[in-house]
């Protein structure tokens, strides 16, 4: 008697395997989506951590002026200095209003003449160029010793800028690193460019240190003013006054007279900061007509100082250590006065010179 085997239910195997797969699958779909998920949430997190460091980066500053570089980027040479001439002769001068720092110093014959420091921008045409004098060597210490571009100076001085350390660019011995124009007479005529010097000094590569503390944000305590005084006598008598729509310090002379650029541009300034310091003569004449050197001491010392910024003035101190240090100016309190970002002009005024203010009007805020 043969026997039949049942038959299987049809399918009955199949489904417990399809039932079985269900929470495999499920189990897969769900991995799946938290990958996909996973992924969504890194990519969005890593492209908001790009925003946010896109947003967030730093922006090139220069060195000297605490101000965003006008290319986006800091040029990788050191400063450089040009000795300008401020004799009424020499005006307009060409390229001041791209320099970084300007300083102007007593010479001789109550006369004043510039040092004008670049970095950040340069000029295709700078001048009209002179001669070095003693005082350059205490202003340009404290920026590390740059080139000074000068067109002459007496032996002396020339020997004791040599024996500083400042690199001294006699920019008269060869014809192809100045010109001179039509325009002008000699001495007042000679002109260089940035570009030249930069040539002429191919290991000054390296962007220099600030000499001043800068912040947006003005100090407590200063007075208005709508103008300031700065009377070196009469080839010099300058004045600073407030413009609100520029945020700069519009330089004038005789106190209507615009000192204005060759290009038309009026000279002006951030921060103008008005150093008192004293000043001796001798013991080299300078000139044909008997004049001495003029020298003042600019470092291991201090003085009283005046800061413009802002619209304001800070009266304060400056002192100076080392002759590689920087001049730090303080409120008569005691405490650091910060430069607005952008250009500083520095008037070295002779202690026996006078600085008056004239304060602003309360209706100009």
């Amino acid at each position: 008697m043969s026997t039949t085997p049942t038959p299987r239910r049809a399918g009955s195997h199949a489904a417990k395997k399809k039932k079985n797969r269900i929470p495999v699958i499920a189990a897969a779909v769900v991995a799946v989506i938290a990958v996909i998920a996973a992924v969504v949430v890194f990519a969005s997190s890593k492209g908001q951590k790009q925003a946010d460091v896109t947003t967030t980066a730093a922006v090139p500053v220069c060195p000297l002026t605490g101000a965003p570089s006008p290319k986006g980027k800091v040029p990788l040479r050191g400063a450089i200095a040009f000795k300008i001439d401020n004799y009424p002769d020499a005006r307009p001068q060409t390229g001041m209003d791209k320099a970084d720092i300007i300083f102007e110093e007593p010479v001789e014959g109550i006369i004043t003449r510039y040092v004008a420091v670049y970095q950040c921008q340069g000029a295709a045409m700078v001048g009209p160029l002179r001669s070095a004098r003693q005082i350059d060597i205490g202003i340009l210490g404290q920026l590390g010793n740059p080139p000074l571009a000068h067109f002459g100076g007496i032996p002396p001085v020339i020997a004791n800028i040599q024996a500083s350390g400042i690199d001294d660019i006699e920019l008269g011995n060869s014809s192809t690193d100045f010109w001179r124009t039509t325009t002008r007479h000699a001495p007042y005529n000679a002109y260089s460019s940035t570009a030249i010097v930069t040539a002429l000094t191919p290991k000054n590569t390296t962007p220099p240190q600030p000499i001043y503390t800068y912040s947006a944000t003005a100090p407590k305590n200063g007075l208005n003013v709508a103008s300031a005084n700065v009377d070196f006598g009469p080839y010099s008598n300058v004045t600073w006054r407030w413009n609100k729509a520029t945020a700069t310090w519009l330089r004038y002379y005789n106190a209507t007279q615009p000192d204005m650029e060759t290009n038309g541009v009026q000279n002006q300034a951030t921060n103008v900061i008005v150093q008192t310091v004293n000043v001796t003569y001798g013991p080299w004449v300078e000139n044909g007509l008997g004049a001495l050197e003029v020298q003042a001491k600019l470092y291991n010392t201090s003085g009283p100082a005046a800061v413009f910024r802002d619209g304001k003035e800070y009266v304060g101190t400056w002192s100076r250590g080392a002759i590689s240090s920087p001049t730090i100016y303080r409120t008569t309190s005691g405490q650091i006065i910060p430069m607005a970002p952008g250009r500083t002009w520095v008037e070295l005024l002779p202690s026996t010179s006078s600085l008056s203010v004239t304060a602003a009007s309360s209706s100009a805020g």
